[in-house]
């Protein structure tokens, strides 16, 4: 590393909201129409990864995503580090030497390289992750101290929850500024630990609404909008952090499916008509729906963003049985440890029989190829530092991988 040149290099996971933010009572600053409410999944499966070197001798920032030159002049951009930079401290060494002062830092441009694990811009909360690994990797290096979750927040709005593990609510707030609009943890991640979450990813592809345009689109024109961020969410937040705090299943997984039903309505009801959700994530709620039905509980609950993939909240006891389900169904040309990743049970898999009654009740068709893999994970913790700062970049603070 050139004298001078500082880097660090952080990771930050996905979220998955089981009460969903949708709406904006303030576009600029993204604060919400209601509070919402989500589980921070294990970044060892799912996660951003973002290197930023800093030096006095680069000509300008820069943005690189997944290899590929980002407009670092974009707003949410910009109005993230512009307050990190106001927030800036004196950089200090271990024997509590200034080496670079608050005052000096406007002096520094910053190389940002940033890649995800998991596709981008397809319901797979890759904007949160982005976002708050961008902001917690520049809070390690300006020094910055408290909590910086409402930064994260004026990049992605639900990018403040991944500032903690475990589960975690976003307070929509009520002052004007946004300064009151956070993220607080309910619980940490080894609060819950048989909880398990499978990610079923239909399409990797850009999805063709974006969840800003949609959020306008239904603010300005679903009637059931109204009701949902006045009566129906606020009830269902304190709902659901009991049931968190209590570890109590059946009413968190009625809760988290009523919630996604709902918000796909929401969408639905707006002017023109958005649908995240395709042919086959309507039979996914519907396996998990028989599912529950012929195990006389619940044993699953669905869940999907503004995306067509299926996040599942299941206790790590019916994994198996439901995955079995699934691949009689969802059958892929793929081996079986490409197609379910991060799975450490497949044995108990291939020997698992799924009962005929339980196919009698399900009765779907076989969809061959609709799934392009599926993740296994668990709820995991906060961003952490890398002891490799220059994790993505070369020497000279560029990419180590590139895409034309």
């Amino acid at each position: 590393m050139k004298k001078e040149e500082w880097s660090v290099t952080g990771t930050a996971p996905v979220n998955i909201a089981v009460i969903k933010y949708w709406g904006k009572k303030d576009e600029q600053l993204i604060i919400p129409l209601n509070s919402s409410l989500s589980g921070t999944l294990n970044q060892k499966d799912l996660r951003s990864v973002t290197t930023i070197v800093a030096s006095p001798h680069f000509q300008q920032d820069q943005l690189w995503l997944n290899g590929k030159k980002e407009d670092v002049e974009n707003k949410r951009i910009q109005a993230v580090l512009k307050e990190m930079r106001r927030r800036a401290e004196d950089k200090k060494d271990k024997e509590g030497n200034v080496i670079v002062s608050k005052e000096e830092w406007s002096k520094y441009k910053l190389s940002i390289v940033s890649e995800n694990n998991f596709p981008t811009a397809a319901g797979l909360a890759s904007s949160a992750s982005g976002y708050c690994c961008l902001v917690f990797t520049l809070s390690q290096l300006f020094n910055v101290q408290g909590d910086v979750s409402s930064v994260a927040r004026i990049g992605s709005g639900s990018a403040c929850r991944s500032m903690y593990g475990g589960w975690v609510t976003w307070d929509m707030g009520s002052n004007a500024d946004g300064s009151d609009s956070k993220a607080r943890q309910v619980a940490d991640e080894n609060h819950w630990p048989e909880m398990r979450v499978l990610v079923f990813v239909v399409n990797d592809k850009q999805k063709e609404t974006s969840s800003t345009a949609g959020m306008q689109q239904s603010a300005q024109t679903s009637s059931l909008m109204k009701k949902r961020i006045e009566e129906i969410v606020p009830l269902r937040m304190a709902q659901m952090e009991k049931a968190i705090l209590e570890r109590d299943y059946q009413t968190f997984a009625d809760l988290t499916m009523k919630d996604s039903n709902d918000f796909h309505a929401v969408c639905k009801d707006t002017t023109p008509s958005i649908s995240y959700l395709n042919d086959t994530s309507r039979s996914i709620i519907h396996l998990v729906e028989k599912f529950n039905e012929y195990s006389g509980e619940f044993k699953a609950a669905y869940t999907f963003d503004a995306g067509p993939n299926a996040c599942i909240y299941l206790p790590e006891s019916n994994v198996v049985s439901l995955l079995s389900l699934v691949l009689h169904y969802f059958p892929s040309d793929l081996p079986q440890d490409q197609y379910i990743r991060n799975f450490d049970k497949m044995d108990k898999l291939k020997e698992h029989v799924v009962p005929q009654e339980l196919l009698e009740k399900v009765q779907l068709g076989q969809h061959q190829g609709s799934l392009k893999y599926i993740f296994e994970t668990s709820i995991g913790p906060s961003p952490q530092v890398l002891e490799d700062s220059r994790y993505l970049v070369n020497e000279e603070g560029l990419p180590k991988k590139q895409v034309e």
